[in-house]
């Protein structure tokens, strides 16, 4: 199948690298063009992991382009309400109009109980991955009641189903993103629009692969690297691997952002590689 968003807008956040780019490029390739916002800068809290650069931003721009699609980009930071809502206010007005919303935009670190985890570290995670998911659909709404139906795709996690040691901040924040999108999916059913959540395992993208996350899962050696702890993040799937490609998340996000999930709603749908079963 071929433009199964063909003619669609789609608003993604975190879209600069990782899981936020291969989004765009997928949903750009079935026919969507693409409003793409991301930090680009650091985050407090996230330090092991190198922040997505306006270069990365201008990447992914190219990538939407060489689909043959639109891009329209910005800077934002997803706790900034009031920038995000300017800049899809101003994407919108380039591109006509919106279909569907992504909010994908996340931090991920972890190594500390709950008990020792300090406040501004909560905070922060809170504040993005929880409260800027509400923010992103909040500026999105208002543009989708217009269009009369629409489709909101939020990242979660199998965080957000199932507890891990040393990252509660994380899990909260991610089962907090079920409770968005159960709520959302609720309140904007009758307006035909749809309110889903992807779940993903690891995914092969610098949140996942760096220094901090392989200390993590090998505690026990200095300077593990990929081949160190593949065995161990093995052990969390059913499935023999360790992580899934960050275009098998894409895959996901674009069923429920087509027609083919038309009545499709208010569903977490695990890409976990059958982690949610152990």
């Amino acid at each position: 199948m071929t433009g199964r968003v063909e003619g669609k807008v789609a608003f993604i956040t975190g879209a600069a690298r990782g899981q936020g780019r291969s989004h765009a490029v997928r949903l750009a390739q079935e026919g969507a063009d693409i409003i793409a916002v991301d930090v680009c800068a650091p985050v407090s809290g996230s330090d092991e992991i190198a922040p997505s650069t306006p270069q990365d931003l201008a990447e992914t721009a190219a990538l939407v382009r060489a689909q043959g699609r639109r891009i329209v980009t910005e800077q934002v930071d997803v706790r900034d309400y009031d920038g995000l809502k300017a800049a899809l206010d101003r994407g919108v007005e380039q591109l006509g109009g919106l279909d569907v919303v992504v909010a994908n935009a996340g931090i991920g670190n972890g190594g500390e109980t709950l008990d020792k985890t300090s406040e501004p570290d909560w905070q922060t995670m809170i504040d993005i991955n929880l409260s800027g998911v509400w923010k992103t659909v909040k500026a999105g709404v208002p543009h989708l009641l217009r269009a009369g139906a629409g489709s909101i795709v939020l990242t979660s996690s199998v965080g957000g189903l199932k507890a891990y040691p040393n990252t509660g901040h994380y899990i909260a924040a991610k089962h907090g993103v079920i409770g968005l999108m159960r709520s959302f999916a609720v309140e904007l059913g009758p307006h035909s629009i749809r309110v889903n959540s992807v779940l993903p395992t690891n995914v092969d993208t610098p949140m996942f692969m760096n220094e901090g996350t392989m200390k993590l899962f090998r505690p026990d050696l200095e300077n593990p690297g990929p081949a160190d702890f593949a065995p161990v993040a093995q052990l969390m799937h059913v499935l023999p691997v360790g992580w899934v490609d960050p275009v098998d998340i894409s895959n996901a996000v674009l069923f429920l952002a087509s027609d083919e999930a038309r009545y499709v709603t208010g569903l977490p749908l695990p890409v976990d590689a059958g982690s949610l079963l152990k």
